[in-house]
């Protein structure tokens, strides 16, 4: 088929599903993917089934899912993003990109970007700069590399919202840090102000009050919408604050508020699961080795 492209997925979990089923509804579009969670005993082969339902090839590691793609989008989690780039770049080619889309931090990032390019493939790092669950593969991305262009280029003809911001390594993932520390840590602040109100039956008062301060919000609409989120994708998170932390590290700034809200995020997250009768796991966005 003259312009049909092969795309590789390291990571099938909330991100990679997401994307996959719309750049399937595209013609000439072939997606491979690989997972660690494939490899599970217990839950690999519904894993594995689910993702052949979507039309996703499922491949027996990351570099057979690569091995053809024009692109890789790599789609785990932030505290092993460097080592996927690592590995990639065993096996990457000079023609492919590998495009890193976790939230990780500007340090982590470059060193990524340096293991993928001492293989000759171009790194571009993505910045998802919102909740993936609402709009899906046309969330906003922020690119940056020297193929930051080329990559939106290709992704943006499938449906994708990619837009070029830097040439540079850093400057993508630091805009979406540091927009994280914000929003993850008011997610943090209102789960612990919601339930401390609950328990003294001072919901209403304390919920009008902030109103009055910031009548744009609806705080009892943001409580639970923010709750839902830590609870099912806090785990994922606290490794993005922790990523933050690390970010501030580097800038000589005290990181005791990210590390606070990562052990927030993920203590929300953990005992929701185990609430719901569920061992502690890994979140929704598995990472592949």
């Amino acid at each position: 088929m003259k312009n049909s492209i092969t795309l590789a997925l390291i990571g099938y979990g909330e991100v990679g599903q997401t994307f996959a089923r719309a750049l399937l509804a595209h013609d000439g579009v072939r997606v491979v993917a690989y997972d660690i969670l494939f490899d599970d005993p217990a839950i690999g082969a519904a894993h594995i089934a689910e993702a052949r339902a979507a039309g996703v090839a499922v491949a027996a590691d990351a570099a057979s899912a690569s091995g053809v793609a024009r692109l890789v989008i790599s789609a785990v989690t932030a505290d092993v993003a460097a080592d996927v780039a690592e590995q990639a770049a065993g096996y990457l080619r000079r023609d492919q990109i590998f495009f890193d889309v976790n939230s990780a931090s500007p340090a982590t990032k470059r060193r990524a970007a340096r293991f993928v390019e001492a293989s000759g493939a171009s790194y571009v790092e993505g910045a998802v700069m919102a909740p993936v669950a609402g709009p899906g593969i046309r969330v906003p991305i922020l690119a940056g590399g020297p193929a930051a262009a080329a990559a939106a280029e290709t992704l943006n003809a499938l449906g994708m919202n990619v837009t070029p911001v830097a040439t540079e390594i850093g400057r993508a993932s630091a805009m979406k840090l540091c927009r994280s520390i914000m929003i993850k840590g008011l997610e943090a602040l209102i789960i612990d102000c919601a339930a401390a109100a609950r328990e003294f039956d001072v919901e209403r008062e304390v919920f009008d009050s902030l109103a009055a301060t910031f009548p744009s919000i609806d705080w009892p609409a943001l409580a639970t919408t923010m709750a839902g989120r830590v609870r099912r994708h806090g785990v994922r998170r606290a490794a993005e604050m922790r990523e933050a932390a690390e970010m501030l590290v580097d800038l000589g700034v005290d990181p005791g508020l990210c590390r606070a809200i990562a052990d927030s995020h993920e203590r929300v997250a953990r005992a929701a699961k185990a609430e719901a009768g569920r061992a502690p796991a890994p979140d929704a966005n598995p990472h592949a080795a």
